[in-house]
């Protein structure tokens, strides 16, 4: 089901850069700050990272029960991590099982200064990336992406009417039309802050780039996916105009001698 977090990006792109309203800049330094840790979630993320380094060390000393509980735990989210950036389920699937095969044969270099989850999306990041690129390469040659991609899926936590399920699906799928025109160092960065909530630190870390490198690519890139979006906006409407005019030139009626005039509603 479609998360907010798609519904929210869509926001951002709709509003005017600047605008206190939606999407707008005064707005978006607010929910910036919303998305900071509190002390309560700080001391449970570094719970998890304990458990986590614990069965870290007992895999390296070949339990086998402790990988797997390693995989049991974040499986869920290195497959939604992929599945945000690359088009297919079976494309996420794939991924998200080389990124643990990754893991297993490298357990020994893990550096417990970071936060296993740091690693593990660091290499499903990668991964993706370097599908992307490949994929971009071989459309480029080939002359053109497939339209038998599917929708973007997204976990929301909510219930919605029918009517509502179906407009966020229509979101998700457009969310993912947009993010996939933008270059994959983009699409990794925005995915990893609007859809998974990472911080800027967190992403630097996953991305191996610079904090500062960070900032100013999710501000390039929410500024190329609001002109996207607004593009797109632009044409559907023109197509919404030119379809009325289709429908008002067809109101028009044949005239006794061939020709045409414009229907007179009074008379009918």
């Amino acid at each position: 089901m479609p998360s907010r977090a798609a519904r929210q990006l869509q926001t951002r792109a709709a509003a005017p850069s600047g605008d206190p309203r939606p999407g707008g800049g005064r707005r978006r330094r607010r929910m910036k700050k919303s998305r900071d840790e509190t002390p309560e979630q700080a001391a449970a993320r570094k719970e998890e990272a304990a458990i986590d380094h614990a069965l870290v060390k007992r895999a390296q000393t070949g339990d086998e029960d402790a990988f797997a509980r390693l995989v049991d735990r974040h499986q869920r989210r290195a497959y939604r991590v992929a599945r945000n950036l690359v088009p297919t389920d079976e494309d996420a699937q794939d991924l998200a099982q080389e990124a643990f095969l990754r893991v297993f044969r490298h357990l020994e270099r893990f550096d417990f200064g970071h936060d296993f989850t740091t690693w593990l999306y660091r290499i499903v990041t990668n991964l993706c990336i370097d599908f992307l690129r490949k994929r971009r390469s071989s459309y480029s040659v080939s002359g053109g992406i497939g339209d038998d991609d599917g929708p973007l899926e997204l976990e929301d936590e909510g219930q919605a009417a029918p009517s509502d399920h179906a407009e966020a699906m229509e979101t998700a799928a457009e969310v993912e039309s947009v993010l996939q025109t933008l270059a994959p160092h983009f699409q990794s960065v925005l995915t990893l802050r609007e859809l998974e909530g990472l911080s800027c630190p967190e992403i630097a870390e996953i991305v191996g780039a610079t904090h500062v490198t960070v900032r100013w690519r999710l501000h390039r890139g929410r500024k190329l996916f609001q002109e996207e979006w607004e593009r797109r906006s632009r044409m559907r409407e023109k197509g919404a105009a030119d379809l009325l005019g289709e429908n008002k030139e067809s109101k028009d009626v044949l005239t006794p001698d061939g020709g045409r005039r414009r229907a007179d509603r009074g008379n009918r």
